[in-house]
């Protein structure tokens, strides 16, 4: 069955991802017992996930997703994004998490699994004070 519905739908979902209607998309979209695993998560069910975009919510302002590619092959999808943001603390910069995700739908084009790549180090800390400095200081005395 062709999918490109529902990964359309999907892709839409985060580009205009918004605090008021979010439970309900997401409980529209995914399975029930979706599951969702990212460096930070990994739950199963509507109500886990929807904590997590919650807490995005709660911890930055001006969240954004912009998908930058999507691929579709039968039943699974791989989508690269930008996620664009403000930190609540530390930084008022505008900050861009690079990252990828991998997306399963059932029959009913439902999501089932959803799976977040990107690197929590270089993308996240090395952008925190004090860890920050730390982070960089590894990553150089790795690559001498």
């Amino acid at each position: 069955m062709n999918r490109a519905p529902e990964l359309a739908r999907l892709v839409a979902f985060y580009e205009a991802i918004e605090r008021a209607s979010m439970r309900d998309r997401i409980e529209q979209i995914y399975a029930p017992d979706a599951q969702f695993k990212d460096p930070f998560n990994e739950v199963r069910g509507t109500g886990p996930i929807v904590a997590i975009f919650q807490h995005m919510f709660e911890q930055v302002d001006e969240p954004r997703f912009v998908v930058t590619s999507t691929v579709l092959q039968g039943d699974d999808a791989f989508l690269t994004w930008e996620f664009l943001f403000r930190m609540k603390r530390f930084s008022k910069e505008p900050q861009c998490i690079r990252g990828a995700t991998r997306i399963r739908f059932d029959a009913s084009g439902a999501v089932t699994t959803h799976r977040d790549y990107w690197d929590a180090a270089e993308e996240l800390y090395e952008k925190l004070p004090l860890i920050g400095s730390v982070m960089r200081w590894l990553k150089r005395a790795v690559n001498k």
